[in-house]
């Protein structure tokens, strides 16, 4: 018997989970495409595609991280928050006289660490992600606020701002920085061993002990790099601004956990793909683009958007119930 036979789906549900994991997501970023093309005006544009893969850019640097996490089973509702502070200390490094590199450097330090006192209690003291991560949430926001005395601090010379505002032949350095994320990540997750032992803690963390696996060490280095995606992330989005602000990254978890889920990525760990979340990102900064082309008023967004989330849980539900139908 072959595996292509071997594949073949075994119910209506299955048919379903089984193409949309084959093309599916591909065929709801063409189509969102389309459909903007005619609502929005200008959508097709060569420089609005520039600003969609721009404005992509950081969201997907964070669903990158959040991608490992969930396939874990884990999730990390911290990294809007881990975004701020790493921005925070950051630009608080480059205003102090420290070289743009340093800067960049300091921020990503931040971010790791943050993910690696995550990490620390996920792992070695067992508790639920979501609510490690709900805690972190906050007194990261607070951090933020308390070093910056809840004022945004501007710095028009910023060392580093060519990671946010520059380009590499042509192409915007945030972009550029998305690609070389998303090439890493592809080659943890897909080249090596440790990718392999990221999965086989999502699929079963017990049975992944019992095969002799770190599972503790694996937690922690996931949510530690994770961590340090948001660091990187922040660094772009302060260098984008030019300035540090305590609100920055609120409510980006949500956009990063909708764009790993539209990307194929199980919620319950074990099973997905980070180029999936890439598009996932995409169809999300596509839908934000032409929502914002067609003047739809902010809070209109906000709840377009929301439906995109629950849409994209139920999808991963269907999905489940497909393989196990």
């Amino acid at each position: 018997m072959t595996a292509s036979v071997i594949e073949q789906p075994r119910s209506g549900a299955a048919t379903f989970s089984y193409w949309w994991d084959k093309v599916g997501i591909f065929a709801v970023l063409i189509l969102m495409c389309v459909v903007m093309a005619f609502l929005a005006p200008n959508f097709l544009s060569v420089d609005n595609a520039v600003n969609v893969a721009r404005a992509v850019s950081i969201n997907a640097i964070l669903a990158a991280g959040m991608t490992m996490i969930i396939l874990t089973g884990g999730i990390d509702l911290s990294v809007g928050s881990t975004l701020a502070v790493a921005g925070v200390a950051g630009v608080l490094l480059a205003t102090s006289g420290a070289p743009g590199p340093i800067a960049i450097l300091g921020g990503i330090a931040a971010g790791a660490l943050a993910g690696l006192i995550n990490g620390a209690f996920v792992a070695w003291l067992a508790l639920p992600a979501f609510i490690v991560t709900l805690g972190s949430m906050t007194y990261l926001r607070g951090t933020a606020y308390s070093l910056l005395d809840g004022q945004p601090l501007v710095a028009s010379d910023l060392a580093y701002r060519g990671i946010g505002n520059g380009a590499v032949a042509g192409i915007p350095t945030p972009v550029v920085v998305m690609v070389v994320v998303y090439v890493v990540f592809w080659f943890l997750l897909e080249r090596t061993r440790f990718g392999r032992h990221v999965y086989a803690v999502g699929g079963n963390i017990e049975a992944a002990r019992l095969a002799g696996i770190n599972t503790k060490r694996v937690l922690l280095l996931v949510y530690t790099i994770a961590g340090a995606a948001a660091g990187l992330a922040g660094i772009i989005f302060s260098a984008r601004v030019l300035s540090a602000q305590p609100t920055a990254g609120t409510n980006y978890e949500l956009d990063a956990i909708a764009a790993v889920v539209l990307g194929g990525t199980a919620l319950a760990g074990g099973r997905g793909r980070v180029l999936g979340t890439l598009v996932g990102a995409l169809i999300i900064g596509v839908l934000s683009n032409g929502l914002v082309l067609m003047n739809v008023p902010f809070f209109y967004q906000l709840i377009i958007k929301g439906v995109v989330i629950v849409l994209a849980v139920t999808l991963d539900s269907l999905r489940q119930f497909g393989r196990k139908g």
